[in-house]
C-alpha cells in the first residue's frame, strides 16, 4: 500500500491500516508516538463499556454536569438545557461528538487510573489518556490530552472490530458509540464521498453494504483518526496522526492543515483500495 503523505510545514505522520484480523496492509511511522487530541477519548469509551458489560457500571445511572468539569469547545451538552443524562447517553455524546464536558463527567465516574489500566491491559505502551479536557492546560497539567502510536491505536481498532478487545459486548458498545461520530472530515472523507456513504448515518444497524466507525481528535499541530470500515463481511482498520508545529491563524498553518486533510483523504482511499 502506498502513502502520499505532505512533509510540508514539517509535519510527522505515524500511519498504519490492518485487515481485522490485525495483519498489517501498509504503514508509515507506525511506531512514532505522537499527540492524538480526543482520539484517547476511545480508551474511556473501552473502559466504560467493559464496565457496564459485566454489571460494574448501570447505563441508567444519571450523571450530572458541574461547573467546575465545563469545558467548552467540542460537544453539545454546554449547549443544552438538561443537567443530568444517563450514563450511557452521555457516552453517546462523546462518541458522536466529541463531547468535551461530557468526556469530563464520564471521567470523572469511571477514573483515569482505571482507563490507564485497562490500556495497559490492552498491551498499549505508548498509546494513554492522559488528563480530562481543559480549556487551558497550566505547567501543573499533563501537556497534552492524549498520546498513541498509529501501530498500537490500529491494532485496538482491529479487536474492537472482531470483538477481542475487551469481550463482544463490550467492543459492540464502544463500536456503536463510535459509529455516529458526525466529524467525517480526514479519512472518513474519502469513504463519504468516494464510498458513497451517509456522513452521518453509516452504521451497520442501518443494513448497509458498507459502514464504518471512527474517532477523530483535532488540536493546534494535530490531526487524528482511527477506525473501521466493513464491506461485504471484510473489515479494514486504519490509524492516522499527524503531528506539526502550529502557528494557529497564519497562512502558513492554515496550508499545513489542508495538506494533512489532503493526506488524510488519501489514507481513506488506500483504506477503500483494500475492501
Amino acid at each position: 500500500m502506498e502513502f502520499e503523505l505532505p512533509d510540508a510545514g514539517g509535519v510527522t505522520w505515524s500511519v498504519s491500516v490492518r485487515d481485522s484480523s490485525g495483519m498489517p496492509l501498509g504503514a508509515v511511522g507506525e511506531n512514532v508516538p505522537l499527540r492524538t487530541a480526543s482520539v484517547g477519548k476511545v480508551l474511556l469509551l473501552v473502559e466504560t463499556a467493559r464496565l457496564i458489560s459485566t454489571g460494574e457500571l448501570s447505563p441508567d445511572e444519571p450523571l450530572t454536569r458541574s461547573l467546575d468539569l465545563w469545558v467548552g469547545d467540542s460537544g453539545l451538552w454546554h449547549t443544552l438545557s438538561v443537567e443530568t443524562l444517563p450514563l450511557v447517553d452521555v457516552a453517546a455524546l462523546v462518541g458522536a461528538v466529541s463531547d468535551n464536558l461530557a468526556t469530563n463527567v464520564l471521567l470523572r465516574r469511571v477514573g483515569l487510573a482505571e482507563v490507564a489500566a485497562r490500556a495497559t491491559s490492552l498491551g498499549l505502551r505508548a498509546t494513554a489518556l492522559h488528563d480530562q479536557v481543559r480549556d487551558v492546560r497550566q505547567a501543573e497539567h499533563p501537556v497534552t490530552l492524549s498520546t498513541g502510536t498509529a501501530a498500537e491505536l490500529s491494532s485496538l481498532m482491529s479487536r474492537l472490530a472482531a470483538g477481542t478487545a475487551v469481550n463482544s459486548d463490550a467492543d459492540r458498545l464502544v463500536r456503536q458509540w463510535l459509529s455516529a461520530n458526525v466529524d467525517q472530515s480526514m479519512v472518513g472523507s474519502a469513504l463519504v464521498e468516494q464510498g458513497g456513504l451517509d456522513p452521518i448515518a453509516h452504521h451497520s444497524s442501518l443494513g448497509l453494504a458498507t459502514s464504518f466507525w471512527n474517532k477523530t481528535g483535532t488540536d493546534d499541530g494535530v490531526r487524528a483518526d482511527v477506525g473501521a470500515v466493513t464491506s461485504d463481511g471484510r473489515t479494514v482498520t486504519w490509524a492516522a496522526i499527524a503531528n506539526w508545529d502550529p502557528t494557529p491563524g497564519t497562512t502558513l498553518d492554515n496550508l499545513t492543515v489542508w495538506a494533512v486533510l489532503r493526506g488524510m483523504r488519501h489514507v481513506g482511499e488506500q483504506v477503500l483500495a483494500q475492501l
